[in-house]
């Protein structure tokens, strides 16, 4: 095939009539040819995607860039920073000879550009406090988080119900415990053991120690009140969508935590979401970075809940982009529900690393321009093959593409400019306390202090002074009801096996 062929066919695939992120530019026989530009349409985004590639090999950049360009066009971008190394978005990239280089073998005008930012974190330490209720977590979620076996999952799962039942919030790890407590032993086990079962004392123990364990990790700050509002990665500044980075680098050693927690996000907003249809640009744009850590060891009730929300959330307008090393990190269930795929190099050093790369070919439409086998070994830093839906939701061709540097700066902020960053966050103030309605712990220690005679100061198990006695006035503006009238104890949708409605219904405001 001549080089003119290749041109024509590459614009035949990837002009588009609507809005497009522009890419690059591709290769063909080692040469970069401008005039051949690759486009994902806008439109197309939310049949969501694959990013992949080898360590080092630019797969962050692809994920920066693809941001940058979501947020011009006017789409909030939610995605974790492993690293902590992409808050640099705030700022304007400073020109460099390979950025200049790159720009003038894609015939590219190239203008450093800062795009808004807003920064998160599980721990409050980092950016603005992400937190979710236990009710709101759901069984499933938790059950992966703590690790725990389909006994014990079965336990959680009556724990759950009877919350729901009798109306107990459950807020925080020790309301959690407080119910598991209650109902493994005395009045509490009685009650449940008609209508929801026993709970074995070694059973109930076994969870206890694992929450336990939990707490000990330094991260059970993140179940609680405030919970965060999704409604909040919505925003756009001056048209631009708001790129919310949740940064990770302070709780990687807890892996299944905040990836869990992603998915827990990600199911919060196919669950709040109306019904939105095939729309010109996606109402939110999700990546899941490190992918490979949420099919880790997963149950099969949490691979269902993630192939349900991953086939349904694209009517809602949110398109969700995995990010990680090999393709086969990604069960076939979810590959299969995903249109768009940037590949990044293979290195096939392994018996077991060729075995990988026949079969990612495999998966790649045909291309009369390449030999894959041989191509994908001899990818640089920045190329990746690429293949997306065109608006007709038909798959490119396969194509080398040289990837367009990204306009903002490719560095962390420095300590001062991201704690200014923080300071002048109207989200991070509104996060910042954590509040503590009365909820399980509370009732359910009434209860039982009203059975056994305890004592009436007793307090939580985190070693903090009993709590001030509480007038009714005090208690009732304190309450989950006075706090959201209307709102109903529910969990997302992963903690919906028995059915509720969706958690808000209007947006809070502080």
């Amino acid at each position: 095939m001549s080089k003119e062929d290749f041109v024509k066919a590459i614009n035949a695939s990837y002009t588009n009539a609507g809005a497009s992120i522009y890419l690059g530019a591709g290769v063909y026989e080692k040469e970069i040819i401008g005039e051949s530009k690759v486009n994902l349409p806008l439109r197309m985004m939310n049949r969501h995607g694959l990013v992949t590639g080898a360590t080092g090999s630019g797969k962050t950049r692809t994920l920066q860039l693809l941001a940058e360009q979501l947020s011009a066009a006017g789409v909030p971008v939610f995605m974790p920073d492993m690293k902590g190394d992409l808050s640099g978005m705030a700022a304007e990239a400073l020109p460099n000879e390979k950025i200049a280089e790159r720009a003038k073998a894609l015939g590219y005008a190239y203008t450093p550009s800062s795009f808004p930012v807003e920064l998160y974190s599980l721990s409050g330490k980092l950016g603005a406090q992400m937190r979710a209720t236990i009710t709101e977590f759901g069984p499933v979620l938790l059950s992966k988080v703590l690790e725990l076996n389909d006994v014990q999952s079965s336990v959680l799962l009556i724990l759950f119900k009877y919350a729901d039942d009798k109306k107990l919030p459950i807020v925080d790890l020790n309301d959690l415990k407080k119910v598991l407590n209650y109902l493994s032993e005395g009045a509490g086990a009685a009650e449940i053991k008609d209508s929801y079962g026993k709970i074995s004392t070694s059973t109930s123990g076994t969870i206890l120690r694992k929450i336990v364990a939990l707490e000990q990790q330094g991260v059970n700050q993140i179940f609680g009140e405030t919970s965060f509002d999704i409604n909040d990665l919505m925003e756009k500044v001056d048209g631009r969508g708001v790129i919310s980075l949740l940064n990770v680098s302070d709780v990687q050693q807890q892996p299944a935590i905040f990836s869990t927690f992603m998915l827990a996000l990600l199911a919060e907003i196919y669950q709040a979401l109306p019904e939105a249809g095939d729309l010109d640009k996606p109402k939110l744009v999700f990546f899941l970075d490190e992918a490979h850590l949420l099919f880790k060891d997963a149950p099969k009730a949490f691979m269902d809940q993630i192939e349900q929300v991953m086939r349904l959330i694209r009517s809602k307008g949110v398109g969700v982009f995995f990010c990680t090393q090999l393709t086969g990190d990604v069960p076939p269930s979810v590959l299969s529900q995903l249109g768009n795929r940037i590949h990044h190099v293979i290195r096939a050093f392994t018996p077991n690393d060729v075995k990988d790369l026949k079969e990612t070919i495999r998966t790649f439409p045909k291309s009369v321009f390449y030999d894959m086998e041989q191509q994908f070994t001899q990818l640089g830093i920045g190329q990746a093959f690429i293949t997306v839906l065109n608006e007709k939701g038909i798959p490119t061709e396969t194509v080398v593409t040289h990837l367009v540097p990204p306009a903002s700066q490719m560095n962390p902020l420095t300590p001062d400019v991201y704690q200014q960053q923080l300071s002048q966050s109207e989200y991070f103030r509104k996060y910042q306390e954590s509040v503590d309605p009365r909820s399980a712990f509370e009732i359910l220690g009434e209860r039982m202090t009203a059975t056994k005679e305890e004592s009436p100061t007793e307090s939580r198990q985190t070693g903090r002074p009993a709590r001030q006695e509480k007038s009714t006035f005090e208690e009732v503006m304190s309450s989950p009801v006075a706090k959201q009238v209307g709102r109903e104890l529910v969990r997302g949708v992963f903690g919906m096996l028995f059915g509720s409605a969706p958690r808000r219904t209007t947006r809070r405001r502080y």
